[in-house]
């Protein structure tokens, strides 16, 4: 390695960048959200039509996870991410051109095959430039834009369409990709082959680093084959439909059960996902703390999700409480769990897989999560339009978390990355 002199901290610049990244990939995602009671009014939308809606969306979403993450696995972090926000950035600015549930559907599927790239690009990016101690921490950060995208989407959404008009908020939220894209191929490289990186930082960051495999081919059946993937994929599957229901149907939720005007909807319904946002940094600092005590990657990982689980069922309460300000409070906390929960099951890829499959293995959980995603789109959109009631819908976002902590364990008893890459290769 070259003498150099560069930037102390640039992983944290990396870091801020990926968090920005993630900002922008919910706003787009919550743009229609927060403008589906306006919408529902203009276009006529039924609520299993809506529900269609977000089912084209994870769809895409699902099947792209498993391929974007291969993809991104085969060139590179940088070059992948670059391609995968500027597909999502134009198809958010294409949802200004759609007139019905089914053009709706269309632009939500484009932009779901799109932004399903964020997140396997995401810790492979954390695995590439944090030492182990810190991806949780890392990865809870970046973490936090899935709450602050949604936190910061109600007060700008609402406020660009009351001034502008839907199309435009359209185009102006979609362009801000397009935007964060000039700075991503400024400065991300990987760290060895970054001008910035001082040799103090690259020495930090492979400290105590197992040796990489040497490179080869691989396939989904050899990761299909691991146990430690399918506890990932299992604790995707079953606590993605929490965050997607929270997500797509908050908004909806306070319109026609509490009652809240399109402005009430932009002035409170940022509340959860901003909370959510401090859960997200302090789940990934927990493990992290946990570890630096002398903790087991294992237990400290396993406690931290434990923690989180236990959490999930306030937002069960919410839905029984008279008071909007209360309801709120527990729904909060619930969020605030889920994405702590969120930290730390990413960080087990990193964990528990070299840096060169990071990617793979995410877009495969990812599948798994949008497919439970899915189908929860469906059992909503039904059932909203036959009962009008959420009951059912916050119970089982409140109850699927202590069950995938469960089978997260049974998959993955002891989490280790020497057994895993023995695995792998011999597969």
């Amino acid at each position: 390695m070259p003498l150099r002199t560069g930037l102390p901290g640039l992983r944290w610049i990396i870091c801020a960048l990926l968090l920005l990244a993630s900002t922008i990939n919910y706003v787009d995602r919550q743009t229609v959200s927060v403008l589906k009671p306006y919408l529902q009014d203009l276009f006529h939308w039924s609520e299993s039509g809506y529900g269609w809606i977000v089912f084209g969306f994870t769809a895409a979403y699902g099947i792209m996870m498993a391929v974007s993450g291969l993809v991104i696995d085969r060139i590179g972090t940088r070059r992948g991410f670059a391609l995968c926000i500027t597909w999502w950035s134009i198809a958010a600015m294409g949802h200004a051109l759609a007139r019905g549930t089914l053009s709706f559907g269309i632009a939500r599927f484009l932009l779901g095959a799109g932004e399903a790239g964020n997140f396997p690009a995401s810790i492979k990016a954390v695995a590439e430039w944090f030492p182990a101690k810190e991806r949780a921490l890392a990865t809870g950060i970046f973490n936090a834009g899935t709450n602050i995208g949604p936190a910061i989407a109600p007060p700008l959404v609402v406020w660009l369409t009351l001034m502008w008009g839907w199309q435009a908020t359209f185009l102006v939220t979609g362009t801000m990709g397009l935007a964060w894209l000039s700075l991503w191929l400024i400065i991300y490289r990987a760290p060895r082959e970054h001008p910035w990186a001082t040799r103090e930082e690259i020495r930090y960051i492979e400290k105590d680093e197992p040796p990489e495999l040497p490179k080869t081919k691989r396939v989904w059946l050899s990761f299909l084959q691991n146990r430690r993937a399918w506890a990932f994929i299992f604790g995707k599957f079953l606590s993605d439909p929490a965050w997607w229901f929270y997500i797509y149907w908050l908004p909806s939720y306070l319109r026609s059960a509490r009652g809240f005007s399109m402005k009430e909807i932009g002035y409170f319904a940022w509340i959860p996902f901003c909370t959510a946002g401090l859960g997200s940094v302090f789940g990934g600092w927990l493990s992290g703390s946990l570890i630096r005590h002398g903790w087991s990657v294992n237990a400290a990982r396993k406690t931290a999700l434990a923690s989180c689980a236990l959490c999930m069922p306030f937002g069960t309460l919410a839905v029984f409480q008279r008071s909007p300000i209360a309801c709120l409070a527990l729904i909060s906390i619930a969020t605030s769990a889920q994405q702590g929960w969120s930290a730390n099951l990413f960080t087990l890829v990193s964990d528990m897989f070299p840096k060169k499959d990071v990617g793979t293995v995410v877009g495969l959980g990812g599948a798994g999560g949008a497919i439970s995603g899915m189908i929860f789109a469906l059992i909503a959109g039904y059932s909203l339009q036959s009962s009008h009631s959420y009951v059912l819908l916050f119970i089982i976002a409140g109850s699927l978390h202590p069950i995938a902590l469960l089978c997260i364990h049974l998959w993955a008893p002891q989490i280790c990355m020497t057994k895993i890459a023995t695995e792998i290769r011999s597969t």
